[in-house]
């Protein structure tokens, strides 16, 4: 199988090394591009035998499975840039939410399917939420799968909970490291510590908190419970939480579905022609 990403920018950064990493692909099995080509070439830097492409034409042309990385308003012009080389033997995978299977089902031939990765896959760790297109052929769902498997656990979604759980997989390691630099800078605010070692402190508390997440041994309710005290210390600070907190997290997923709405608008205009 051979291997394709257009678009390497962040995601598909994480998403080229992490499968050469986890040993799912071979460097020489894989062809990247980028509209700026120096972002593919820094990759190659430290996987020499990684296949480079002019554009998406020569990376489509030379892959059977092509991972498309690319912004929601750029995926229509890149699918048919590339449409010419994607015979019904091929599959493409997008890796972006506002667009879903069908859409891409609409302007293209071959297999489709979606993958939305999360950062936390560049530690071969986390969940990439799965969705395949109705005309998806079985052995390349099983491919994918076995690829993702290899740098995540993968969980297909249905298309009505896309977002809250992009939210949850994907976004979640940023809301959460943001909550965590206010956490360190509260307490160098407030007490004598200094921030290097509140940040050494805190990310190794993180680390903690998820081997103990891993192995089973508590759940985040019980977690919460065997720390936290009656009478205690930790108690008191809950308290805070519980007022300052308040819906903060309901707003949260009212901005990122609005926004998702409104990216959904935008690219479907893309769409809508072709499925008439």
């Amino acid at each position: 199988m051979k291997i394709g990403i257009i678009g390497t920018g962040n995601m598909g950064r994480i998403l080229a090394e992490a499968l050469i990493e986890g040993k799912a692909v071979s460097p020489s099995s894989m062809t990247i591009t980028n509209r700026t080509i120096a972002k593919a070439l820094e990759i190659k830097e430290n996987n020499e035998e990684i296949n480079i492409g002019e554009n998406g034409k020569e990376v489509a042309k030379q892959s059977t499975l092509i991972f498309i990385c690319v912004k929601p308003h750029d995926v229509h012009n890149v699918i048919h840039d590339i449409n010419p080389f994607l015979t019904k033997d091929k599959c493409i995978v997008s890796i972006t939410s506002p667009i879903n299977v069908d859409q891409l089902e609409c302007i293209t031939s071959c297999s489709v399917a979606r993958v939305i990765p999360s950062i936390t896959n560049r530690a071969l760790s986390g969940v990439s939420l799965l969705s395949f297109g109705k005309r998806c052929d079985e052995n390349w769902k099983a491919s994918i799968r076995k690829l993702i498997e290899a740098i995540s656990t993968p969980v297909e979604i249905e298309e009505n909970i896309t977002r809250v759980a992009s939210d949850i997989v994907s976004c979640g390691p940023a809301f959460f490291s943001y909550l965590m630099q206010r956490f360190i800078l509260a307490a160098v605010k407030e007490t004598a510590i200094d921030q290097e070692t509140a940040t050494i402190l805190a990310e190794n508390m993180l680390i903690g908190m998820g081997e103990l997440m891993k192995k089973g041994l508590y759940t985040l309710p019980t977690l919460q419970e065997k720390v936290c005290v009656k009478g205690g210390i930790t108690g008191e600070g809950i308290k805070v939480l519980e007022t300052g907190l308040d819906e903060v997290f309901e707003h949260v997923f009212q901005a990122t579905h609005a926004k998702f709405d409104e990216d959904i608008q935008q690219v479907k205009k893309h769409y809508t022609l072709h499925s008439n």
